[in-house]
């Protein structure tokens, strides 16, 4: 568990560091904080995105994915948790929403990425970090930038990694051979479509509820999986 507890630490370093920058920024600088950070979100998800192998799948997995998030209103129930993780955790009078949403697109960006899938179940299995920790670099970067647009709550994004990536570092000898590598692929395309939403608001284009997507993640692999074994 040592890489998933090194990458929890790099956000939460990283979200101080970027709060200290945020409060140094004139709204201008904001703002071209948003709009570089809206872009390179989306570039990253369209990366990830175009790494499937089928898009069919994908689309079907996103659909039923999304069917499910909205009935079970996944984004709700992820915000109202942002919600009373401040209430018990920030003294501050601040931004409610801000706090929220920074905590939901900061668990997904730092969660939906294969390197989150393969770097810890490499961890558990083989005791091999490189990957977690090139991850983790990445994810504190990541962080300085998002927490400088949305502040705190981004912070409490090491709680999901600490539990997603924690599942998969000590589950990983028994979920590696089931997902296998299409599984795993299948699994990024979905996240980068989730990127793709995030990037889109931070843009200001188009707000998505995407926590709702998550059962996506879920969905592309098991579709993949059943037409490997039907075909």
């Amino acid at each position: 568990m040592i890489g998933v507890v090194i990458n929890c630490l790099a956000v939460i370093l990283g979200t101080l560091l970027g709060l200290f920058a945020g409060r140094n920024l004139k709204e201008d600088f904001k703002t071209v904080v948003f709009s570089c950070s809206g872009l390179v979100t989306v570039v990253m998800g369209i990366q990830m995105a175009l790494e499937s192998e089928n898009m069919l799948i994908l689309l079907i997995a996103l659909l039923l994915g999304g069917f499910c998030g909205y009935l079970l209103k996944i984004e709700d129930r992820v915000l109202s948790l942002g919600s009373r993780l401040e209430k018990t955790f920030s003294k501050k009078e601040g931004n409610s929403s801000d706090f929220a949403r920074g905590f939901m697109n900061a668990s997904v960006l730092f969660c939906s990425g294969s390197m989150s899938v393969v770097g810890s179940i490499q961890a558990g299995t083989t005791g091999e970090l490189q990957t977690i920790l090139i991850k983790s670099v990445m994810d504190g970067c990541m962080a300085i930038v998002f927490s400088s647009v949305y502040g705190v709550g981004v912070a409490f994004s090491a709680l999901s990694i600490l539990v997603y990536q924690g599942f998969f570092t000590l589950a990983g000898s028994y979920i590696g051979p089931v997902l296998g590598d299409s599984g795993i692929t299948a699994l990024s395309a979905a996240g980068g479509i989730l990127l793709i939403m995030i990037g889109l608001g931070l843009l200001k284009i188009k707000e998505f509820k995407n926590a709702n997507y998550l059962p996506a993640l879920l969905f592309a692999p098991l579709l993949t999986a059943a037409v490997s074994a039907l075909f």
